[in-house]
């Protein structure tokens, strides 16, 4: 199942904590993009944050993924599930 995550920064709690914190996104992004577990990562441009695709078994998965990013403790979420669109009905009209 695909999920649509936004999260963005709270820049209230800025700290050296949360700036080596996205310094460690790549590092955590690395494996899940290998596994297929992500299968897009996209920067909110004018924002502090990410648009990430997540391509997982179950929510249960989506959340233990999500609880062990590095920014977790720092940024608040959005998240989407997303459902494959046919590209055309074979038998409807037009």
């Amino acid at each position: 199942m695909k999920y649509l995550v936004l999260w963005r920064i709270e820049l209230s709690l800025l700290s050296r904590e949360m700036a080596s914190a996205v310094a460690r996104m790549p590092a955590y992004a690395a494996p899940l993009e290998r596994s297929g577990a992500v299968v897009g990562r996209y920067h909110l441009v004018g924002q502090h944050g990410g648009a990430w695709i997540y391509d997982v078994g179950s929510h249960e998965e989506l959340e233990r993924l999500l609880g062990q990013s590095p920014v977790y403790n720092f940024s608040r979420y959005e998240i989407y599930p997303l459902a494959e669109m046919p590209d055309a009905v074979a038998d409807g009209p037009g």
